[in-house]
């Protein structure tokens, strides 16, 4: 089954974090997936400053700046992998180095 890994934090605290080896166990982290071959996607994404909301409202197209939630934590990145069940998912979120500072929400995609 398919799961989307919607990987946030705080921005702030996010830039003020010192993980000297953040990047060593996030690489390690995806070798894994890819070695398993349960990853299909993974990217990061520009910070949340940079995003534009449209939204439609009475036939009006609305165009914000920014991103539309106004929460603390915003995503930074999401996975999609193939696994067999949810609690795979979790063994999988549960070892990104995000989750140190943010959180890994994991979605069941729908099968068309």
């Amino acid at each position: 089954m398919r799961y989307l890994l919607l990987i946030s934090a705080d921005e702030d605290e996010v830039e003020a974090t010192d993980v000297p080896d953040g990047m060593d166990r996030f690489h390690a982290w995806m070798a894994d997936l890819r070695a398993r071959g349960v990853l299909r996607v993974h990217e990061g994404l520009h910070p949340s400053a940079t995003a534009t909301t449209v939204r439609v409202r009475n036939d009006e197209v609305l165009v914000t700046d920014g991103p539309f939630s106004e929460a603390k934590d915003q995503v930074g990145g999401f996975a999609v992998v193939d696994v067999a069940d949810l609690d795979e998912a979790i063994a999988i979120a549960a070892g990104h180095p995000a989750t140190g500072i943010g959180q890994v929400e994991i979605r069941p995609v729908r099968e068309a």
